[in-house]
């Protein structure tokens, strides 16, 4: 049977899954430049997926036209554009459906294998043991063997850095300085570092001069968080609420260095082959969330002799009592030495 020439990917969300999938879309087109790409995703991602050569994006309306029984038609829309196979890198009801209802119609499909098995076992051995597992990176990869297309993640060629507004260049100014950004905040606070700490890190990295800081986040509360974070310090800049989603993909891909929490910033760095620094509370870099190419290095993770249990969840939202101080044993003295060990 000859190999598909069009293949529709499917991966939904959310924001640091959906990067994910960029660099390994990459590295696929470099590697079969003959092979079509249609993506399926929301819509607020489909600047990920610029630059890459013969890439499609299909937008999915999952809270609209195609809610339900509109997943069918999203089905078929796939279909009408030519697609011969389905990567299903999400595996969940919606891209189930999808999968399953082309498949029925001759499709062949391959689906992510998540490891839940082994994450599972990796939260119970209870801190005792444990090892690295397999990288989302890979299990996407995976997918695309069963394809019929391997590819090698090493052979990775970042893109070229997106264009500078007026507006971004105004942001940066012209002084000599390493460009950082920080993306402080996290979907649980077991994951976050303590602001106050995160002051001290950047109260360090302002005094030396040699820096130009940008402050990443969302959403009310944290704009007001980052504004107070930002008030203090004559290098650093409050980007979030102030530039659109390009913007903040242009600026994020002109960065030298991000540091992230175990969050979606930290891999909208990576996909651009920016140097990032994860910060590690209760998850760890073992369950598979690394950020892109990263070293084990630029892993920050939190004191495992006080705090032995570590992983205690895979994404953050389960933690035993006290554990929720876990971060603080990441002294910002750590943090600054790593960012200036990178960048200097």
């Amino acid at each position: 049977m000859s190999k598909p020439s069009h293949i529709l990917v499917i991966r939904l969300s959310a924001m640091g899954d959906v990067a994910m999938t960029v660099p390994v879309l990459h590295i696929l087109t470099q590697t079969y430049p003959e092979l079509k790409i249609t993506i399926l995703s929301r819509p607020f991602f489909k600047p990920f997926f610029e630059g890459i050569p013969n890439l499609n994006f299909l937008e999915a309306d999952v809270y609209g036209e195609h809610k339900r029984f509109g997943l069918i038609k999203l089905a078929k829309e796939a279909q009408e554009l030519g697609i011969e196979a389905v990567a299903d890198l999400h595996n969940l009801i919606r891209s189930k459906i999808i999968t399953k209802f082309l498949k029925f119609k001759g499709l062949k499909t391959a689906t992510i294998d998540k490891g839940r098995a082994e994450k599972k076992a990796l939260i119970a051995a209870e801190g005792e043991n444990i090892s690295q597992l397999k990288t989302t990176h890979q299990r996407y990869a995976d997918v695309f063997e069963k394809l019929g297309f391997p590819i090698d993640l090493k052979q990775f060629t970042p893109p070229a850095r997106k264009r500078l507004s007026p507006k971004l260049n105004g942001l940066i100014g012209v002084e000599p300085k390493k460009l950082i950004g920080i993306a402080p905040f996290a979907a649980y606070e077991s994951k976050m570092y303590p602001l106050g700490l995160m002051a001290e890190v950047i109260r360090e990295l302002d005094r030396s001069e040699k820096f130009r800081i940008f402050l990443f986040g969302g959403g009310k509360k944290e704009i007001k968080q980052l504004q107070q974070l930002e008030n203090p310090f004559a290098n650093v800049t409050n980007v979030a609420g102030k530039l659109s989603f390009e913007e903040e993909l242009a600026l994020i891909s002109n960065l030298d260095l991000m540091l992230s929490m175990d969050s979606g910033n930290g891999h909208l760095a990576a996909m651009y082959g920016v140097p990032v620094v994860t910060l590690w509370g209760v998850t760890h870099p073992y369950a598979g969330f690394v950020p892109f190419n990263q070293p084990e290095s630029n892993q920050l993770v939190a004191d495992r002799k006080m705090y032995p249990l570590i992983p205690t969840s895979v994404y953050g939202n389960k933690f035993p009592k006290g554990y929720d101080d876990a971060m603080k044993t990441i002294l910002p003295e750590m943090v600054v030495s790593k960012i200036k060990e990178t960048l200097l």
